[in-house]
């Protein structure tokens, strides 16, 4: 191919013409490198502040179970000693109902 007449106008092409082509391709083999690493960093970015989101989140809806939890266990405990108390006040009602309410011996009344 050398020795060939390509039937183009010859062109001598200097030593500066391609180290001016060799830097013109490391610039851009650099910036398309820092472009590259910019974003990945941002996409990194992207994910932190997705999962400060993500947590804040489950922070928030773990508190709000556990409310309701300590809630249901309240009421829960609440019920059983009013149920406690409940049984108590039948129990002291039925020995008052047995009782006599007169004295044995007072008159009875017409």
């Amino acid at each position: 191919m050398r020795g060939e007449n390509t039937g183009g106008i010859p062109v001598k092409v200097s030593k500066f013409s391609k180290m001016f082509r060799e830097r013109k391709a490391r610039k851009w083999l650099w910036i398309s490198l820092g472009a590259f690493a910019a974003l990945q960093i941002y996409f990194v970015r992207e994910l932190l502040a997705a999962l400060m989101l993500f947590t804040g989140i489950f922070i928030v809806c773990a508190i709000l179970a556990l409310v309701l939890y300590l809630v249901d266990r309240a009421s829960r405990w609440g019920i059983g000693l009013a149920g406690h108390q409940a049984k108590r006040a039948l129990t002291a009602a039925e020995d008052i109902s047995k009782k006599q309410l007169r004295r044995p011996r007072s008159e009875p009344a017409q």
